[in-house]
């Protein structure tokens, strides 16, 4: 049950959004319904909460301040819904987590997958995204914790477990490379090189890594998706430099092989589970963070 009355939950996904058909589609309800809303409340408050402009609608000063104060209630009664689950003991809880892509099939699917079979009691949100927009969500206390890549050098995060991931090169299963314990860049002189795009994480690690070594193929293949660039591989459409997050699932299925890279070429990634410094978190959020840092831990044996 939510105490906030439709026009604030209509009037905050408009701000998010910038757009009344957009906020419609999120909501399922009708533009005109939500429009209705905010001109009432205008009509209200004597001030205007937008600014109609020909591609979409732009918060007014006013607008700005009513969306910060409902942010802000709608974070303290999040606050209030845990010490409700701390009372109720374990026997309800509700944890909000964003994941990136990279996590939503293999061993951390698994894991929350265990969660939910072993606290029946437990309602899960898990939303996926970028590991921008995720920090983002973390900082403005809209999810319990999360999961993304390099956190370093972003401020507002408390990294309570990470693993290093190693660089290396993919390539299809059977490839005559496939067997070396480490290959340097120079070694795939022969190869079609698929290289990730922008705005992969990986993309500026694997371009230093490219101009460090004056590699610039010619009938390269330039792809910006995770899942196709290891699709191409696994066609034999070419071989690629990825992190060993971005197939860990496939190698461990055989479906693809990895081969470090010699030395210490570029620097691995890193995937950390993060929260908002001094957040209150909920029994039912601490029991899962340390289910999944256990996974992360894990990680780091592999």
């Amino acid at each position: 049950m939510s105490p906030f009355s439709r026009f604030a939950l209509y009037f905050a996904e408009v701000a998010r959004s910038g757009s009344l058909r957009k906020a419609a589609e999120r909501l399922h309800v009708s533009a005109s319904a939500i429009n209705r809303q905010i001109l009432q409340a205008e009509a209200e408050y004597g001030l205007p909460l937008f600014e109609r402009l020909p591609d979409g609608l732009r918060m007014t000063t006013a607008g700005e301040l009513l969306l910060d104060n409902i942010q802000r209630w709608q974070r303290e009664f999040r606050l209030t819904c845990h010490y409700f689950d701390d009372i109720q003991g374990v026997k309800r809880g509700h944890v909000s987590v964003g994941l990136i892509q990279a996590l939503s099939d293999g061993c951390m699917a698994d894991a929350f997958a265990r969660i939910a079979s072993d606290w029946p009691w437990l309602r899960l949100d898990l939303s996926v995204g970028d590991s921008l927009s995720i920090s983002q969500r973390i900082r403005q206390a809209e999810i319990d914790f999360g999961l993304v890549l390099d956190p370093e050098g972003q401020s507002g995060l408390d990294v309570l477990a990470f693993a290093e991931m190693p660089m290396g090169v993919v390539l299809p299963t059977g490839h005559e490379l496939a067997e070396r314990a480490s290959l340097s860049p120079g070694e795939l002189s022969e190869e079609r090189h698929i290289i990730p795009g922008e705005p992969l994480v990986v993309y500026d690690r694997v371009r230093l890594l490219y101009r460090h070594h004056s590699l610039a193929p010619e009938n390269a293949i330039v792809c910006n998706d995770i899942r196709l660039i290891k699709s191409l591989v696994r066609q034999r459409a070419g071989v690629a430099v990825l992190s060993l997050l971005d197939v860990l699932e496939e190698v461990k299925q055989q479906q693809l092989c990895f081969v470090p890279l010699k030395g210490q070429l570029i620097r691995p990634l890193t995937l950390a589970l993060c929260t908002a410094p001094s957040r209150q978190l909920s029994r039912a959020a601490q029991m899962t963070i340390k289910a999944i840092s256990g996974e992360i831990e894990r990680l780091n044996t592999r």
